[in-house]
């Protein structure tokens, strides 16, 4: 009697177009790609930077808001708000996981964002000058988010797909609260009024930014349509942002900020005007209002994490080598 070893490799009977072709397959066919399935390097790193960019957004998106917890104007707004902000906290953590799952590092992925090589949503470098920015940043923000969002609950990455089903869920919650937010001030003083409409005014053309750039001027997202990790275009989801927004600022009284803003029977859409491009991308390349400030305030706390970080990975590496109870050791006599 011998032994056969069938080990093999499949690289030797198939090359990397045969791959492709069946990664492909699963993906026109609905089947999730999973961390140990093969896929192309391509997908990977194009999942890496979407994930990451996605990871870093629910971060520095604490930042605008985290500085109105003690500003807020009442004990139960100050609670609603800091559950907000550590929702977005384990939603960054859900997504930084999800990169790990893709074989970069929790680090690397931290590192890319303090140097500037990561990019996160734009929205995110504009000031929250009052209380009713609160209310717009829930309302135009995260109903923006959503639009996105509740697309990702059926991209083609099993572990994204399942992370953004419960991340969607609390950002309901989140554009809920900012529309109530507003409500309230829409229906009080003539100052709160102008406040409500104030921050609509400021807040409406950076939340139709947060969609990205036109779909002829998107290097990624034919790609990205094709893979199935968008399922909806740029351009179609901001037609789709608008449409909902323009028929929602009715309930509040209130108005947006676009005088080309007009009901089109033909396409039974809403037209709209066009976005200030060169805004967008002053913003991006980071020379918004707060791009310096929100960079700076992540790269402080994470410097001043360190002992933390370090106290947790020691605390690990004791449990590994923690010596047997009695019972333990009884156990394995």
């Amino acid at each position: 009697m011998f032994a056969v070893n069938l080990h093999f490799n499949l690289f030797d009977f198939m090359g990397e177009k045969d791959f492709e072709k069946i990664f492909q397959e699963k993906i026109d066919n609905e089947i999730k790609i999973e961390p140990r399935d093969w896929m192309p390097e391509k997908y990977r790193q194009n999942l890496i930077r979407q994930v990451s960019q996605h990871a870093h957004s629910e971060i520095v998106g604490m930042l605008p808001e985290g500085n109105w917890i003690t500003r807020a104007p009442s004990l139960k707004r100050k609670a609603i708000l800091l559950a907000k902000v550590q929702d977005e906290a384990g939603h960054g953590l859900y997504l930084y996981s999800a990169t790990e799952t893709l074989g970069t590092t929790r680090e690397r992925t931290i590192n890319d964002l303090h140097s500037g090589k990561a990019k996160y949503s734009s929205i995110f470098n504009y000031p929250t000058l009052t209380w009713a920015d609160i209310g717009a940043i829930g309302w135009l923000v995260d109903g923006a988010a959503i639009l996105n969002q509740v697309m990702l609950t059926r991209t083609s990455y099993g572990p994204y797909a399942r992370a953004m089903v419960r991340i969607c869920r609390e950002e309901s919650f989140h554009q809920r609260q900012g529309f109530e937010i507003l409500l309230v001030l829409s229906k009080g003083t003539t100052e709160q009024k102008e406040m409500c409409q104030d921050a609509i005014n400021r807040w409406w053309w950076p939340s139709l930014m947060m969609f990205g750039p036109h779909d002829s001027d998107s290097t990624h997202s034919d790609q990205s349509m094709k893979w199935k990790i968008k399922r909806k275009s740029n351009d179609e989801l901001r037609q789709n942002f608008v449409d909902m927004i323009a028929e929602q600022v009715k309930v509040l009284g209130m108005s947006l900020p676009d005088p080309d803003l007009k009901w089109n029977n033909k396409t039974k859409h809403y037209d709209f005007g066009e976005i200030n491009w060169e805004e967008f991308w002053n913003v991006v390349k980071g020379n918004g209002p707060c791009n310096r400030q929100r960079l700076d305030a992540r790269k402080k706390a994470w410097e001043e994490g360190e002992w933390v970080r370090e106290a947790a990975a020691a605390y690990s590496e004791k449990r590994k080598i923690k010596p047997k109870t009695h019972k333990e050791a009884l156990e394995t006599v």
